[in-house]
């Protein structure tokens, strides 16, 4: 019982700021008006670049920029006396404050990870500055711990609670929105020698992990035993970091997002007890949902040591298919069409002319510089051609042009491949700039609506990205990039849409 309630203590204060927050949100004097905002269309040679992909979480590197931290003590005094981030700054590095670190606490995680901790300057600066976002933090861990297993997170959670020293779990890293930041320092917890299969029932179709897997590296186990996990986000992302984000995919349209493709948890709660949060039974009616509590709670109720996992069977036939449109709202029609009509589509993915012409650039290509819709079908080989058939009349009621479809393997992964590296494509047409990645979500009968005031989208659950591209040594455009990106958010919310699908909150959305 104690558990239960130490873990009600922690949400509660825990979402007493994110209430404060979201009420700041919708209660912010532009929301109302947000689509009726004017604003001057932006061309892909602007200064400032909103591009409409679908990147779906997707990893990508950006080049860090030295920034002071409280934690070096070679930083001049007059380095570290700035003023940095808050809510509505367009400074980009997160607020904070440090402590020296306990010398016995030190010492106390020497003892429990033996070799497997570093103090290591280079080491701390890449934990504290997500490879995959351009936001930054004041400080950055003063310890590194890579634990071997679930009783070394339980002594090193419960050590840091008795010293009251912040921890945050670090994962694959691919998370966008700063969600591995360490503003106050502390000590960073690296899961990346936890990364069994533990135990997988072929059966039940299920699989037991620990939380440094990736997935990618899991699906490459599976693979011979005919199965799938059927979440793609980031390549790099981890599964105990996708459990923290409730990461989807470009695949959640068909199989939903991590709420739905995990059975059960054990999880490390602060004060360093381990708690396992259901069975492995594929339904229960006893008592409250605490995985789907702790999926999407990014760290704020504890470390995720072991996840159970549903799989799925790997399609026996797929047909990818792609059509041109002469208007955003053109796509996201077809794409409402054809929800709406019952079939099951895998992936629904849409990339604007901006996008597109980013990808020639990149890769030499010659597409038609127009909105593009991108789907894959799945099931038997009649049925998912019979899709494909079906969806082609649809297009061809909403403007819809050039509808060309793939079969053999090279040639569904070379159109895929499109996808996959729209946002590399991006930093090739503007390679000293940085990203900016918007990821809300409306209702899909909103989607044509929100397109048609923004002019970006991403189909087929609601979902869409922008990535704003911008340089941000450049007040202006850090400002512009800001707007944008506040735009975005108060629009999805006006249309009673969430301020992230799929990315999560983070530090990055706390802004908003």
């Amino acid at each position: 019982m104690s558990n239960f309630s130490s873990w009600f203590s922690r949400l509660r204060s825990s979402s007493n700021y994110f209430y404060r927050t979201i009420h700041n949100i919708t209660t912010h004097s532009n929301a109302t008006n947000v689509l009726t905002s004017h604003r001057p269309r932006m061309t892909w040679t602007g200064s400032v670049l909103p591009l409409a992909v679908a990147v779906c979480g997707a990893s990508f590197a950006l080049h860090p920029h030295f920034n002071p931290s409280l934690c070096d003590a070679s930083v001049p005094s007059d380095a570290i006396n700035n003023s940095f981030g808050g809510k509505g700054s367009t400074q980009y590095a997160v607020k904070g404050s440090h402590k020296e670190f306990p010398q016995e606490l030190l010492h106390e995680l020497k003892l429990i990870c033996q070799d497997n901790l570093s103090l290591d300057y280079d080491e701390r600066y890449h934990h504290g500055k997500p490879q995959n976002s351009f936001h930054k933090a004041v400080n950055i861990p003063d310890v590194i711990v890579y634990p071997r297993s679930e009783e070394e997170v339980s002594k090193i959670v419960k050590s840091c609670n008795d010293y009251k020293v912040p921890i945050v779990p670090y994962g694959g890293a691919t998370s966008i929105e700063g969600h591995t930041l360490s503003p106050h320092g502390g000590v960073c917890i690296d899961m990346s020698l936890m990364k069994r299969v533990k135990a997988l029932h072929v059966d039940d179709m299920d699989v037991i992990v620990e939380p440094g897997i990736g997935w990618m590296e899991l699906n490459e186990y599976l693979e011979p035993y005919g199965l799938f996990f059927p979440l793609d986000p980031g390549p790099g992302a981890s599964i105990g970091g996708m459990c923290a984000t409730r990461c989807s995919g470009s695949l959640a349209v068909r199989y939903g997002t991590m709420r739905d493709n995990v059975i059960s948890l054990k999880v490390v709660l602060a004060n360093g007890d381990i708690v396992k949060t259901a069975s492995r039974a594929r339904k229960s009616a006893a008592g409250y949902d605490l995985t789907r509590l702790v999926i999407g709670s990014e760290g704020t109720l504890g470390v995720v040591t072991e996840v159970t996992l549903r799989l799925q069977k790997i399609p026996q036939h797929s047909v990818v298919a792609m059509c041109n449109f002469p208007s955003v709202k053109d796509a996201a029609d077809v794409a409402i069409a054809t929800m709406m009509s019952g079939i099951q589509v895998s992936r629904v993915e849409l990339l604007d002319e901006v996008q597109v012409k980013a990808i020639n650039v990149a890769n030499g290509k010659n597409f038609p510089e127009c909105p593009t819709l991108m789907f894959e079908f799945i099931g038997t080989e009649a049925y998912a051609r019979e899709q494909t058939q079906i969806v082609r009349g649809i297009v061809s009621k909403h403007n819809g042009s050039d509808f060309v479809f793939a079969e053999e393997p090279e040639a569904k992964k070379e159109l895929w491949k499109v996808r996959k590296e729209a946002l590399w494509a991006c930093f090739a047409m503007e390679p000293n700039m940085e990203a900016m990645i918007s990821d809300v979500c409306v209702p899909l009968s909103h989607l044509a609506d929100l397109i048609s005031s923004t002019v970006i989208a991403h189909a087929g659950d609601g979902n869409f990205h922008t990535v704003i591209l911008f340089d941000p040594s450049r007040e202006e455009h850090r400002k512009e990039a800001e707007r944008l990106n506040s735009f975005m958010v108060h629009a999805a919310l006006s249309l009673e849409g969430t301020c992230t699908g799929e990315h999560g909150v983070g530090t990055g959305k706390m802004k908003n």
